[in-house]
């Protein structure tokens, strides 16, 4: 069986009840589950708001980064979800989960694929502050 449960890039509202209900498994001992939301603020100044735009390849690169997480780890279940376009304060951006028999599997995987996300996937930030400056933040490095 699949542990890669489910990946997308979405412009619709993220669920943490969806991305649990996919990595739910009675062989899981652990699950743990990532939220990243959109905070108030960046640098030191207010954000107002802001958007994501995802290069046309980004779900393919999350699947890759993904497979190498599964392999990297014994799971049952692993799942991720990252929205674009514009969002609110307070929305879910991502969010990740990982469930295996022990704990301590499931937190270093979820970490490592939270982690490998924003380092590999092209995901783009623009982010606008309350002076009316916008910055925009590459997901990927």
């Amino acid at each position: 069986m699949n542990v890669i449960r489910l990946l997308a890039i979405r412009d619709t509202p993220l669920s943490a009840d969806e991305v649990l209900a996919a990595v739910a498994d009675h062989a899981a001992g652990g699950t743990t589950l990532f939220v990243g939301t959109v905070r108030d603020h960046d640098h030191g100044k207010p954000v107002t708001s802001l958007s994501y735009s995802a290069h046309p390849t980004a779900e393919a690169e999350l699947r890759r980064v993904a497979e190498k997480v599964a392999a990297d780890f014994s799971l049952t279940a692993l799942a991720a979800v990252h929205r674009v376009g514009d969002l609110r304060l307070g929305d879910a951006a991502v969010i990740v989960a990982a469930a295996a028999a022990h704990r301590d599997e499931a937190f270093q995987a979820a970490r490592r694929l939270i982690d490998d996300l924003k380092k590999e996937v092209p995901i783009w930030k623009n982010q606008e502050f309350d002076d009316g400056t916008t910055e925009w933040v590459g997901a990927c490095g």
